[in-house]
């Protein structure tokens, strides 16, 4: 042991251990030898086990210098390990989490922005009065479309839209309907549809064709449109309704439409479709020409499809009746009236405050154009709905969102919440991990699971690109469900009549007021009540004030409020060594919960490669939605006011990515390995070379020029992308030309 000892305080100096690099050195004694090998020893035990007091100072690093091992630690391909709540110490005491090894969550409290106060100014809402005292057997209907209504429907008493727009429908004028969400403007126009076709003199035929068309933005609202038109046309079954919508087999609805459907529904983009391809779709019948949901129809680009809808039924059909419906009114609804109809009759439900006085004044009969200006400026809110915002830091808006899910539909009954996101990534990302870490889905591994996760409630998911038969499928058990949480995109926010909702829950904010009105009228429909939630980083509240100058009155909900929830439940409670005492229920402790809950989350995305590149993804899709706010909101919504760093916090990504935009160029390459291919490619980027510079004559010497570059590259050498192809590579979403397409 004496020996031992004496070698290890003949320590050799740094410098000393110098020649052990060279290459040319002489023969080392046998003394020597051994003190190099203690020495190689030393360090390799002290490495393994450091000490107490190199731990401590190690953890006093600067944080910027940690973040960034921690960076290369993650995202050099090695998969961090995983590991349990119970037996991590990941609480707020920030000491103890850089001591522990293998802990690679830093605190979701510190260096996060002051959370402003709002200053949210009082403003008088525009409310509208829903229901009214008359009942539909005062109108002048057919006996048995009023038992329907009765019986299959269970409404007795019309809405205020209802009253207003069916005597003036029957008449056979124009109209232009404008009314809150969820008020019947479908019954408003579905009744006179089937009054006057099941009152013609000569009865209706199947293979008439359509004499009704009836125009809806989205594949769920053309269902729910062609189930209501179904129930009505019960006693009327020589009257046939059919639906066409994208994602269904075009052989089988050109089968349905050579059979004949006198009540056509339909999506613009396949109807286009259809006129382009079908020879056996003509509207020399048409008598309804029906645009639902005409503002959105009108965002989502299907502007060039409404003008070849309406040209080609001009060209067989001059005389018919035209009817716009929604629930906002935009300077492109005010267009569209004036192309579409002739001597319109406005109808509008008024403000509850307005004198109402005169009933007759209600309904204005005379041709005009939809309102503009500040009097668009404000949107009917219903009455039993209760607004309220949150102001979030980024790095805890995922922990935010979970905790007031697991508060609403784990600990309070019945409760029925629709979640918006700004895009089919997000919306994917976020119903994977809440249902394999908050349900504890049979994929999560073991350690990434809350043991004590309630199943009472389960997730579903909605967007444009999921296949018809899903969606379809998703839809209808959402609407059957009593209780569950629907992830969604803006696929769902217009029109759609989902039973029972109780929250609506707005992650990403909305691009617009009027996108605001829509998404919240998914709750408190037909007069009951609903509530609803905007979740907003702090360099967004200013939001608030755009919406209150719309007339849009919001409250204010605490965070803190929203994480108290976590102490509800021990399985979100941090385990401690020894007699450590817990917490008092306090500030403290929500904190050493919420970041239980975020290692979680964190350990899951961690948990294989794909999972990290499925994160990394989402977060692409944010920011790259986020880019795409109108200019006017532009100083609220900027992607500079980001930090990307705490971002991707909320996406469970210990660290900011680097290179966001490598991922869909990578694929690209990854495509080329293929020889075919990779000709293929270089065939069409000698195209493009040609076509592209609008300096080019097109004479024989470029294509030449162009040939003679391409034989003198090797087979294996690489050319260099074009422009056009550069271009492209630079985007990382490929343009927005896209987005239409999920909405069809």
């Amino acid at each position: 042991m004496a020996a031992t000892d004496r070698v290890l305080l003949h320590v050799p100096e740094p410098r000393a251990a110098a020649p052990r690099t060279r290459t040319f050195s002489r023969p080392r004694p046998a003394r020597a030898r051994r003190q190099a090998e203690a020495t190689k020893r030393r360090y390799r035990e002290s490495s393994e086990a450091p000490p107490a007091k190199r731990r401590s100072e190690a953890s006093c690093l600067p944080a910027k210098k940690t973040a960034g091992k921690e960076t290369q630690g993650t995202f050099q391909g090695k998969a961090p390990k995983t590991f349990s709540p119970k037996k991590s110490s990941a609480g707020g005491s920030d000491r103890n989490q850089e001591r522990k090894p293998g802990i690679k969550t830093s605190s979701l409290f510190k260096n996060n922005p002051e959370i402003p106060e709002l200053h949210r100014p009082v403003v008088k809402q525009v409310q509208e009065k829903v229901f009214t005292s008359d009942a539909f057997h005062e109108l002048d209907l057919h006996p048995h479309l009023i038992s329907t209504i009765n019986s299959v429907l269970k409404m007795s008493s019309m809405t205020s839209v209802q009253k207003q727009s069916i005597p003036v429908l029957l008449e056979g004028r124009d109209a232009l309907v404008r009314s809150q969400t969820g008020s019947g403007k479908t019954l408003a126009y579905c009744i006179p549809v089937v009054q006057s076709l099941q009152a013609m003199e000569s009865k209706i035929q199947r293979a008439d064709g359509p004499y009704a068309l009836i125009l809806v933005p989205t594949r769920e609202l053309a269902l729910q449109s062609f189930e209501t038109v179904q129930k009505l046309l019960k006693p009327f079954t020589w009257i046939v309704p059919g639906v066409l919508m994208g994602g269904e087999k075009r052989k089988s609805e050109k089968a349905r439409i050579r059979k004949g459907i006198n009540i056509l529904i339909s999506t613009p983009g396949r109807l286009v479709d259809h006129i382009k391809s079908t020879k056996n779709i003509h509207f020399s019948r048409i008598r309804w020409l029906i645009l639902d949901e005409a503002d959105r129809i009108l965002d989502l680009g299907f502007e060039k499809d409404i003008t070849v809808i309406l040209n080609a039924i001009n060209a067989e059909c001059q005389g018919r009746q035209n009817v716009l419906l929604s629930a906002t009114l935009t300077e492109g609804v005010a267009r569209l009236a004036d192309i579409s109809l002739h001597n319109p009759v406005s109808i509008s439900v008024p403000d509850e405050s307005h004198d109402r006085s005169d009933p007759k004044s209600r309904v204005v009969l005379e041709a005009s154009a939809p309102r503009t200006g500040s009097e668009l400026d404000s949107f009917a809110i219903p009455a039993g709905l209760d607004q309220h915002v949150t102001v979030v830091p980024s790095k805890l808006r995922l922990v935010s969102l979970a905790a007031f899910i697991l508060q609403k539909c784990k600990f309070e009954r019945d409760q029925k919440m629709v979640v918006f996101f700004s895009s089919c990534e997000l919306v994917e990302f976020h119903y994977n991990l809440f249902l394999q870490t908050l349900l504890g889905g049979s994929g999560a591994p073991a350690q990434g699971r809350l043991p004590s996760a309630s199943t009472q409630f389960g997730f579903l998911r909605l967007h444009g690109d999921m296949e018809q038969e899903e969606r379809t499928a998703v839809f209808q058990e959402f609407s059957r469900s009593k209780a569950g949480v629907l992830l969604c995109t803006d696929v769902a926010a217009r029109g759609l009549d989902l039973p029972q909702v109780t929250w609506i829950v707005q992650y990403n904010a909305p691009a617009s007021p009027a996108e605001y009105i829509h998404r919240i009228g998914r709750t408190a429909r037909i007069g009951c009540r609903g509530s609803s939630l905007l979740i907003l980083a702090p360099s967004e509240a200013e939001y608030v004030n755009s919406l209150a100058s719309h007339k849009i009155n919001i409250s204010e909900i605490k965070m803190e409020d929203i994480l108290s929830v976590l102490t509800k439940d021990d399985c979100f409670k941090r385990s401690r060594r020894g007699n450590q005492k817990s917490h008092a229920v306090g500030p403290q402790e929500i904190r050493e919960r919420a970041t239980v809950l975020q290692t979680v989350f964190e350990d899951y995305v961690h948990s294989s490669e794909r999972r990290v590149s499925g994160a990394k993804k989402a977060l692409q899709s944010f920011i790259r939605a986020y880019a795409t706010y109108p200019r006017e909101l532009k100083h609220i919504f900027h992607v500079r006011l980001l930090h990307l760093g705490h971002v991707a916090k909320s996406f469970g990504l210990r660290d900011a990515p680097k290179n966001l935009s490598a991922l869909s160029v990578k694929k690209k390459k990854a495509n080329l390995k293929r020889p075919d291919l990779q000709r293929r490619t270089q065939s069409r980027h000698r195209l493009a070379e040609i076509l592209r510079s609008e300096y080019s004559s097109g004479m024989e010497t470029s294509v030449a020029k162009v040939k003679k570059q391409s034989e003198c590259a090797g087979p294996g050498s690489q050319r260099p992308a074009s422009a056009v192809g550069k271009k492209q590579a630079q985007k990382p979403h490929g343009g927005t030309a896209r987005l239409p397409r999920k909405y069809l």
